[in-house]
């Protein structure tokens, strides 16, 4: 009788991530996780997951079925600093043709966000890919908070790759971390 795989919990920063997650309909496995400091503080620790591992950021944008980017905040911030970030962050991996069509549905992300008011130590921000159907193309990205979900359901892959950028694009917030995510290297 064959062996059901043993799954572990990774921590960072005092934080467990799950090794696999329900995402929508789907099984999602932790490809990476890690935390992002600020000025010698530990801001937030983040895990990334996906349908199967990969090592490429490339590879995990285009990876099909349901995605998530879990964050749980680690200090407090006001919400509008996190949607400054978030955007900024895609600016920075995108020209402007790709920003002009990003930044509708930019907006709309930065308004659920600033409902939040005050993201405080603890939070746990999840960022779901929820495709729909047969076509992984048509999908829409869900923004939930502590279980609670914020704003409106944001259409389009390419928006969810955008915030992906933010942590795995060209220009990430930060590189070790970046590596962390896409399971280069062990997390701290």
């Amino acid at each position: 009788m064959p062996v059901a795989p043993v799954f572990a919990a990774v921590t960072v920063a005092g934080i467990e991530f799950d090794e696999t997650a329900k995402v929508g309909g789907g099984d999602t496995v932790l490809n990476g996780a890690g935390v992002r400091g600020v000025a010698f503080l530990n801001a937030y620790a983040i895990g990334l997951y996906l349908t199967a591992k990969q090592i490429d950021a490339a590879a995990a944008y285009e990876m099909p079925g349901a995605k998530r980017l879990r964050v749980v905040v680690l200090m407090e911030s006001p919400a509008e600093r996190l949607a400054q970030s978030l955007g900024k962050g895609i600016e920075k991996n995108h020209d402007t043709e790709a920003m002009a069509l990003l930044k509708p549905r930019l907006d709309v992300f930065k308004a659920a966000l600033l409902t939040l008011g005050t993201a405080h130590s603890g939070d746990v921000a999840d960022f779901d890919w929820l495709p729909k159907g047969n076509n992984e193309k048509d999908g829409v990205l869900r923004l939930t908070i502590n279980g609670k979900k914020y704003g409106e359901d944001i259409a389009g892959e390419d928006f969810y790759q955008a915030l992906m950028t933010v942590w795995l694009g060209e220009r990430p917030t930060d590189r070790a971390l970046k590596a962390a995510l896409l399971g280069q290297v062990a997390a701290p």
